[in-house]
């Protein structure tokens, strides 16, 4: 779902190149059905017109709310659609003869509905927004009060994970329900808002013998007739449509013992997993470590787990990492298949998710957002929780170090114009999964941190809990939150630094002198404003914020104070003049920081003695006053030389996405054997202190190092030790050896062999792709087919990522690889305006907004204009795609700002080895 080293350093090329101009041709389906929908729109009578305008292309109109749902479809997998049908109870505030919900691409064959009497009123139901936004006309006015709405329909399973989509794995069909964020309307005509909670009552007719699984309890199972039954789940709590699970196939199902009760729950918690045919076993590992996790939680919470029973689902196919449907939490397999002896960075990455959506039980399913413009309240607190439970859970492994790099990582997306601020209004559909974001995730993560570091953690979680009891069952928007923290805490400031934080675009950038003028009286003058890197459209408009402050100093002093005020002073303890001044003591504050150049260098001396957080913070201010032009390049390379000593793993590796960054846009081919020498005197001795540690951490330090080195910095013996592993692993001319690559390392393997193995092993490896049953496998062979810098390969790399045999997912990730790749950009960039409305067609419908960032890599001018004129013609296909297009065009933008900069960092490496 997120935050992989390895992902990002195999995202992105090390040079340049120039694209050559598309060439035109005939629209794809996609293009076909958006022309098709806009000209039957003109084309539409006067009425159809009227309701288009009346139609809302956000919230629902308020007054008509749901009560209950009864859901009765026929799921079975092996068919192309399914049926069924649905009530729902709803309560009207005033009469009316129509009402709005929910409906996409759905076919109706009965509606009406039932008044409280008893009376049979005909209905109407016409879907009027491509959104899937539906009017439900009645024969006449329905009186204000409660009657129930009875919808008899059908539609197509979808076939790129979107809503209620059918996939095929190993010859058996399998039926999932993809429902956030506005899914849900795809399979269910309904009232598709995160703030229409109902209970659900639902029953499922599938294939004899398969798996059905649902947010309820499983009741009974009947015979429904040729060789189908029907199964009842129980009812569930009020929920909203968009943490809806509906699955059925073959699934192996594994039982476990019950979650035992506790101080805070008096009932055991069934506990199951459920994975694709013949896979069950592989789910040991995430049911082994359930059951402390939740334990965990619910001390931290010191509120109960919510659900009468948990189930683990890995799905086939599922279009993001994971998604927290009630009690029927569903990942992607790869995330969660992980075998009994996971790699470090696979095991990490399933700890990291799965404590991140049982965290959602509670933030996001028990106590939702009323809307989208607070998804932060679930997502960004769920993020929060999993570093919150990790370090109880394996205090040893620095999930501490690790939420801080997610934290700061935010900060280069948050320093943009065109980011976004935490909480901002969402007023259209199709901007909803744009909500979606670092911001929302990885910042917020930052500022909850923040808040629990500075206030305490004994006073701000019992707020937290206390928040939780208020609002559990039900809905609660920011004001809401703000309003119980702060009766709670008492703690005006703490309230005030949510909403600065959270109702504010951008990193703060604090710039502090030390002023001693004053015999002992030494202060610090702190100026705060909107971090701006070069070349970066940001205005100056004194935007401060209420910053809990935390800093260090040579005089042993430590001390706090809120900054509220575009300009302060702060009185330094003791009164005499420090020799340093550490800006951010422990780390914690989601802020950038800048102070004289002398003081740079005397925090650089004492690298080694700050903590692993303030070391983090130390390298990430540095690139930032670079990337500001307000660091030498000289002081930048100390910080980075000094990150190479250090003893955490994520330290280490804190500044290989910049190294990558400017090697990829600023390195000439003079420089590059510099550049080289500079990389291997810096992690060449780090790789061999640790290429045989059986330290779990050390271990996943050591891939990270070897892929960069192969892939970023071109070391030929990095590349040499993978391309081995990769030959070996898959059997290229030899027998195969299964313990020769771990997951780790099969991305940037599987790459160094498609490039230096010669010609023949993308056959192999494609070949090998659909003999291999593992998922981890099948997305990381997918990307090292798209690093092949080979032009003769490109005709069919392409076919494959638009065939059956490429996966939708994986075909996205094919496609971005291979445009980061410097030898065959160019190639790969024109097909791509060739073929853009068969790419659409292929990739999830989830990520399609996601398609500007294809162009992330490039840093000139006339990419840029290329980009823009793609998306001026084609942009229709792909909803939502304006916010990742500013911000892709922005960030090509601030490349070509830093060329100046990173060119002079780069020619000021020593031109040999130490």
């Amino acid at each position: 779902m997120k935050k992989s080293i390895l992902h990002c350093l195999l995202a992105v090329p090390l040079l340049a190149l120039v694209a050559c101009g598309p060439a035109e041709k005939a629209p794809g389906e996609a293009e076909q059905r958006a022309t098709a929908a806009a000209t039957a729109e003109q084309a539409a009578p006067r009425d159809d017109a009227g309701a288009t305008a009346e139609a809302p292309n956000g919230r629902l109109p308020e007054g008509v709310r749901p009560q209950a749902y009864r859901l009765d479809l026929l799921l079975d997998p092996r068919r192309d659609e399914f049926s069924g049908s649905v009530e729902i109870d709803i309560q009207m505030a005033n009469s009316a003869d129509h009402i709005w919900l929910h409906g996409k691409d759905i076919e109706v064959s009965d509606i009406h509905a039932t008044l409280a009497e008893g009376k049979t009123v005909p209905a109407e139901y016409k879907e009027v927004l491509d959104s899937g936004v539906a009017r439900v006309s009645f024969a006449e006015q329905l009186p204000a009060g409660t009657f129930t709405l009875h919808i008899d329909y059908s539609a197509a399973f979808d076939r790129n994970l979107a809503g209620l989509f059918k996939v095929e794995e190993q010859g058996n069909a399998y039926a999932l329900a993809k429902s956030e964020s506005i899914q849900a309307r795809k399979y269910l005509p309904g009232f598709d808002e995160p703030g229409l909670k109902a209970p659900f009552d639902i029953s499922l007719t599938v294939p004899e013998g398969y798996a059905a699984i649902s947010n309820g309890a499983e009741l009974k199972r009947e015979p429904a007739g040729d060789g189908l039954e029907k199964v009842t789940f129980a009812t569930t709590l009020p929920m909203p449509t968009y943490l809806l699970s509906l699955s059925t196939g073959p699934f192996d199902v594994v039982e476990r013992a019950a979650i035992p009760p506790n101080k805070y729950r008096s009932e055991p918690i069934p506990l199951r997993g459920f994975a694709r045919k013949g896979r069950g076993g592989d789910m040991n590992y995430i049911l082994d470590i359930t059951p402390r996790m939740v334990e965990i939680f619910e001390t931290q919470l010191q509120r109960p787990y919510p659900f009468k029973k948990l189930d683990i689902v890995a799905a086939p196919q599922w279009p993001s990492g994971a998604t927290e449907l009630s009690a029927a939490i569903t990942y992607r397999e790869q995330r969660i298949l992980v075998g009994d002896k996971p790699a470090p960075g696979a095991r990490l990455a399933l700890v990291e998710v799965h404590a991140h959506e049982l965290a959602h039980m509670w933030f996001g399913n028990l106590v939702t957002p009323p809307w989208w413009d607070d998804l932060w309240l679930k997502e960004g607190f769920a993020t929060w929780g999993e570093p919150l439970v990790l370090t109880i859970f394996e205090p040893q492994e620095g999930h501490d170090l690790n939420a801080a790099t997610y934290a700061i990582r935010a900060m280069q997306l948050d320093s943009l114009a065109s980011t976004r601020a935490i909480r901002e209004p969402v007023s259209d559909n199709n901007n909803i999964r744009n909500a979606y974001d670092a911001i929302t995730y990885s910042k917020s993560l930052g500022v909850i941190n923040m808040v629990d570091q500075y206030f305490g953690a004994e006073r701000f979680r019992p707020a937290l809990g206390r928040y939780i009891e208020t609002f559990a069952g039900g809905v609660a928007d920011s004001p809401a939150f703000y309003k119980v923290i702060g009766e709670e805490t008492n703690t005006p400031e703490l309230t005030e630094t949510f909403r600065s934080f959270v109702e504010q675009k951008g990193v703060p950038q604090l710039d502090l002198v030390v002023d001693c003028s004053e015999q002992g009286a030494a202060k610090l003058l702190v100026r705060q404003s909107r971090y701006k890197p070069l070349g970066s459209p940001i205005v100056d408009a004194d935007q401060h914020w209420s910053i809990p402050f935390c800093f260090s100093t040579g005089n042993d002093v430590q001390q706090c104070q809120m900054l509220t005020s575009v300009e302060q002073e702060v009185a330094i303890d003791g009164g005499a003049c420090p020799s340093w001044v550490m800006p951010n003591a422990q780390g914690s504050g989601y802020y950038r920081w800048s102070v004289a150049e002398e003081q740079w260098q005397a925090l650089i001396e004492r690298f080694a003695k700050f903590s692993p957080t303030e070391q983090l913070s130390i390298i990430d201010s540095a690139f930032a006053a670079f990337e500001a032009g307000k660091l030498p390049e000289s002081a930048l390379l100390d910080v980075v030389e000094q990150s190479a000593k250090a003893d955490q793993r994520q330290v280490v590796t804190a500044p290989l996405r910049y190294l990558q960054k400017y090697g990829q846009n600023y390195l000439s081919d003079k420089d590059q054997q510099a550049f080289l020498n500079f990389v291997q005197n810096l992690y060449q001795p780090v790789l061999n202190e640790t290429v045989d540690s059986p330290d779990s951490d050390e271990q996943l330090l050591h891939s990270e190092l070897l892929s960069f080195m192969a892939l970023v910095a071109g070391d030929k013996d990095a590349r040499k030790t993978l391309q081995d592993k990769a030959l070996a692993f898959t059997g290229f001319k030899r027998a195969r050896d299964e313990e020769a690559l771990d997951s780790d390392l099969y991305e940037a393997a599987l790459s160094v062999a498609v490039q230096d193995a010669g010609d023949d092993f993308l056959d192999h490896l494609i070949k090998v792709r659909a003999e291999l049953d593992d998922p981890r496998f099948e997305n990381a062979s997918a990307s090292a087919i798209g690093a092949s810098n080979k032009p003769n390969q490109l005709q069919k790399i392409h076919e494959l990522a638009l065939s059956e045999a490429m996966g939708s997912r994986e075909a996205f990730g094919l496609i971005q690889r291979g445009l980061a790749e410097p030898a065959v950009q160019d190639q790969h960039w024109q097909w791509l305006q060739q073929n853009f409305p068969q790419v659409v067609d292929k990739i999830p419908a989830q990520i399609r907004r996601h398609t500007p960032s294809f162009a992330r890599a490039f840093c000139s001018e006339e990419k840029l204009g290329e980009l823009q004129k793609l998306f001026k013609q084609h942009g229709k296909l792909t909803a939502g795609y304006q916010r990742s297009l500013a911000q892709t065009e922005e960030q090509i933008q601030l490349c070509m700002a830093l060329k100046d900069k990173g060119e002079a960092l780069v020619q000021s490496l020593p031109q040999s080895a130490n």
